[in-house]
């Protein structure tokens, strides 16, 4: 290891910690100052300064982060009403906290990859998981990706070239195990000059990620406790040795009557958060959750707020099923399509 990984303890909980039972209580030495120092006094006069800038905003931010570290098993009642079709994913992820609860070692959470069709609540459940550790979250969509570096950053001899998303996200924010969620990974082939990927092979092993080096700063960064997230439509695109250092699930879509409750819930949800939902019934009729049941949970949303929108034009205190707009796609049926 090249960074210090001592941890001490700290009393106070910073903001957007979450008051469910996993507190801030240590630090984490993430780099060495004086190997950036190094390397800021190295570069020529009024050159790189993209580079510089990266360096000088090292020092100025210093190399310790918030690691969140739990007192207890945090409340999970809610995730489990919320996300019926994760209760595999949301019982493993307990069972690994319910490891460190009660001793000093760091929160650790094996990669993950959750697999499953379209609109079922990958992603969603991914930033849920960030707001139940109270630590933040970095973002990469791969299907919208447009260099192949973008995890592990660029040489800074190349024109345009930046800091990757994993240094960016632990540099730039508060915590030393943020949630890193990987969009639809199985979208990461294309025409790229290098493997998308290739970083992740070092990243989701524990002791290569302890001395991570983006290649764009070029001073070994710990990215050991950064919490892995993937969604894939398909696991079939994925390689082997990725598959092989994660958790893989098999995320099915809800069934009818699961996903009557997530409307119904999504329903109550939008009603309290609007002043004006307390001029609707304060529960939904059965037929309409009929056809709600019909669509992906990623649909719902904007699916009530169109069906409550016409309803008030209509000058009913009600839903009906006529209110509900055509959302595109209905739920897939059990399984992954060919």
């Amino acid at each position: 290891m090249t960074a210090s990984n001592d941890l001490v303890t700290v009393s106070a909980r910073p903001p957007g910690s979450q008051g469910s039972g996993i507190p801030i209580a240590r630090m984490r030495s993430l780099y060495r100052v004086d190997e950036v120092g190094r390397k800021l006094d190295k570069l020529p006069a009024k050159e790189h300064e993209s580079l510089r800038s990266t360096y000088e905003r090292m020092l100025e931010k210093g190399p310790e982060r918030f690691q969140v570290k739990p007192s207890g098993l945090p409340v999970m009642d809610h995730l489990y009403d919320d996300l019926p079709n994760f209760v595999e994913v949301l019982d493993d992820i307990k069972r690994q906290l319910a490891l460190c609860e009660d001793s000093r070692d760091a929160l650790e959470i094996t990669p993950l990859l959750l697999l499953g069709p379209p609109g079922i609540g990958k992603t969603h459940f991914a930033r849920e998981l960030s707001l139940l550790l109270g630590t933040g979250m970095g973002f990469l969509s791969m299907s919208s990706m447009t260099a192949g570096w973008v995890l592990s950053g660029a040489s800074s001899q190349w024109k345009g070239a930046r800091p990757g998303k994993v240094f960016e996200t632990l540099v730039d924010g508060q915590y030393a195990n943020p949630v890193m969620v990987v969009d639809e990974i199985d979208k990461a082939g294309g025409e790229h000059a290098y493997d998308p990927l290739g970083a992740l092979y070092s990243l989701l092993e524990h002791d290569t990620a302890g001395s991570f080096t983006d290649e764009f700063a070029e001073v070994p960064i710990d990215a050991s406790q950064v919490i892995w997230v993937a969604t894939a439509n398909d696991g079939r695109a994925i390689p082997d040795p990725i598959l092989n250092r994660m958790n893989v699930y098999e995320v099915q879509a809800p069934d009818r009557d699961a996903a009557r409750h997530i409307a119904a819930k999504l329903y109550r949800t939008i009603r309290a958060d609007h002043g004006w939902g307390e001029r609707f019934e304060t529960e939904p009729h059965s037929d309409v959750l009929d056809a709600m049941s019909e669509m992906a949970p990623r649909n719902m949303r904007r699916a009530w707020m169109a069906a409550f929108g016409n309803a008030k034009l209509a000058g009913r205190d009600h839903v009906k099923p006529a209110d509900l707009p055509d959302t595109g796609p209905r739920r897939a049926s059990i399984g992954f399509m060919q």
